[in-house]
């Protein structure tokens, strides 16, 4: 999973949000986006939009929505580590509340494919197997648009 945050927010202070069993769980400051799995990396990508974005599917399987405040910066971090993936990312739409749609693709395939790779009969810590795992990297796919309300 991955949290997404004004980086002025200590993403761990009480009243954070929890994950609930949905895509998302968000308050008004940060969203957590809870990943299919979570031992291999995914792939994010992030737009920043004038607008509200037309919305389409481009085969993507799932959609959340939230609103967050942001202070004309973002942070993102894996929440298994401390460090951010993304700190402080500056905003064009500045300070302000923030509509955020987040979309989903490949999900159930990468959990078929990471539970496949257990079937191999190969030692989970020799080299064949961190080799099959390393190739599942970015398999499954995140859209975070964002945009400045008004």
């Amino acid at each position: 999973m991955f949290r997404v945050h004004d980086p002025s927010v200590d993403p761990d202070a009480p009243g954070s949000p929890a994950l609930n069993g949905s895509l998302i769980s968000a308050n008004r400051e940060q969203m957590i986006v809870a990943c299919a799995q979570e031992h291999v990396n995914v792939q994010l990508t992030i737009e920043e939009w004038e607008d509200a974005p037309p919305p389409f599917s481009d085969g993507y399987e799932d959609e959340a929505k939230c609103v967050l405040y942001l202070r004309g910066r973002m942070s993102i971090n894996d929440t298994g580590r401390s460090d951010s993936a993304v700190g402080g990312l500056r905003l064009a739409g500045g300070v302000g509340d923030y509509g955020v749609h987040v979309y989903t693709r490949n999900r159930a395939e990468a959990l078929r494919r990471y539970a496949a790779l257990f079937e191999m009969d190969v030692d989970p810590l020799g080299d064949e197997f961190q080799q099959a795992k390393k190739r599942l990297e970015g398999v499954e796919q995140y859209l975070l648009q964002l945009w400045r309300e008004s």
